[in-house]
Parts: C-alpha cells; structure tokens; sequence
C-alpha cells in the first residue's frame, strides 16, 4: 500500500515538474521571439530615426542663420528701403525664409521620428517615459523657435515693428511646429508584440504600416498581398491591426482559415506569450 502511494507521489511529482519546465521553455521561447522581433524592428526604425536627426540638425541651424540675420551679423544685399523702417526688404526676406526652412526641416524631421517609434515602438509601462519618447519633436520645435523670439525681443538694435513681427512669425512656426510633432496614435511595443503573437495569418501591402487579417478588407481587396503570421508582418515594418479588420473582429467575425475554437484558443495562447514576453522584459 505504501508503495503504491510513493509511486503515485512520484508521478504526481514528476507531472508537475514536467509543467514547469513547460512553462520555463515557452517563457524562454517567448523570450527569444521577443529579442528576434525586437532587433528586427530596430533594424527598420534605425535609418527614419538617423533622418529625424539629420533633419532636426538642419532645422537648428536654419535657427541660427536667422539669429545672425535678424542681429545683422551677416550682412544681406540690399534690395530696397521701407517708407517705414531703415530696414530693407532684403532682410526681412532673408530671415523669414530661413525660419520657414527651420519649421520644413522641423516637420520632417518629427515626421520621421513619429515613423520610426511605429516600427519600433516604445514600452508603455512607464506613461511618461513613453509619452517623451513618442512627441520628442515638441522639445526640439521649442529649441528651433524660442530663442529666435527671446534674441530678436531683447535685441536692443531692433525697433518695435521689427521685434513684434519677429516674435510673431516665430511664434506662428512654434505653434504649428509642435501641432506637427504630436504623435496622436502611437502603438506600444506591449501591442506590437501582441499582435505578433495573436495572429496566425495575415496580409499587408509592400507600403503603409498596418496589415490586414481578411483578404477581402477594402484596402486591399484585389490587390497584389504580402501573406504570413503576425510575427511575419511585423518584422516587416507592419506593427498594428487595420482599423476596419479590427472592428471586424471586435463585432465576432474570425480572422482567415480560422474556426471560432481556434481563435479563442489563440488569443488565449497569445495572452500567456505576451505575459512571459513581459516578464523577460521586466528582468532585463
């Protein structure tokens, strides 16, 4: 009798640590999946994220081309005198359209960033953090346009018509410069993985950044498509869910060559992959 229950204790025994070393190799699995998605991602982010810099470069010192020419560090051939002021048209023209170029090359710049977090996304656990990282082109459009305002209104050479318009035209470019750099849809990296996770197969086209999980989306319905898993797309620069297939789904309807049972089997796989992706990320 007593046997019998030693043996029985010891399966008992041997089953469950057979489960943990189940759990311990698809946390592993999870783990290495993550860091492969992750350095693929990296990999599409790296050249729009070195363009937001080349940019944002371009964008500062078109600033201080202004700086120079509003101060009269640099003299501007003259055009024609003002009625109005000693100044001429020529250097009005000058640094105005050297603020413009400071707010296109702001534009892009933000523009390429806002690109690059979508195919390499930041983690949302810590809100501020991913907040910062996601609108980082609201601090530079302030370096790109607030000391030009503090310079030109405490320039003692200037006169109040010259300084009103100055602080104006500058102030107008920050305004729109920050409108531009506002990230008003970012996707965390927690989503991105999840959707790499969830989907078994998808479709994408070879442009945008989103991918589709029915074949008859009006996007790309009779369209030449990309087909592969979630992982797939995503390590292809798609890293979110079309809006319209979501709603689909989010009405009942079962993403491609899936049943009902299938499905909910995988969003509940998808979950346990995530959790374990998540707790590899908090041990690093």
């Amino acid at each position: 009798m007593a046997t019998k229950k030693n043996t029985a204790a010891e399966e008992a025994a041997k089953k469950a640590l057979e489960t943990v070393e189940k759990e311990k190799s698809a946390k592993k699995t999870a783990r290495a999946s993550k860091e492969e998605i992750l350095a693929a991602t990296k990999k599409n982010a790296r050249p729009y994220r070195i363009l937001a810099f080349v940019f944002w470069f371009l964008a500062l010192a078109a600033e201080v081309m202004a700086i120079l020419v509003f101060a009269k560090k640099i003299d501007i051939p003259t055009i024609t005198t003002t009625a109005e002021s000693s100044y001429p048209v020529g250097w009005w023209i000058t640094w105005i359209a050297f603020l413009v170029l400071d707010l296109i090359f702001l534009i892009i710049g933000s523009s390429c960033w806002k690109k690059g977090n979508h195919l390499d996304p930041a983690s949302a656990k810590n809100k501020t953090r991913f907040w910062l990282h996601n609108n980082l082109g609201i601090f530079v459009a302030a370096l790109c346009f607030i000391p030009f305002i503090i310079i030109a209104l405490l320039d003692k050479n200037a006169d109040k018509k010259a300084k009103t318009w100055a602080a104006v035209i500058a102030a107008v470019a920050l305004a729109l410069g920050v409108t531009t750099s506002i990230d008003y849809n970012p996707i965390s990296q927690e989503e991105m993985l999840n959707n790499a996770a969830t989907y078994e197969k998808v479709y994408w086209l070879d442009k945008g950044e989103v991918f589709h999980a029915f074949d008859e989306c009006q996007y790309v319905h009779g369209k030449e498509l990309n087909t592969g898993s979630g992982e797939e797309a995503v390590k292809a620069g798609k890293t979110r869910i079309c809006k319209v297939c979501e709603k689909k789904i989010q009405d009942g309807l079962v993403p491609d060559d899936m049943n009902e049972k299938e499905w909910t089997d995988l969003l509940n796989s998808a979950a346990q992959a995530a959790s374990g992706a998540a707790s590899g990320a908090a041990a690093d």
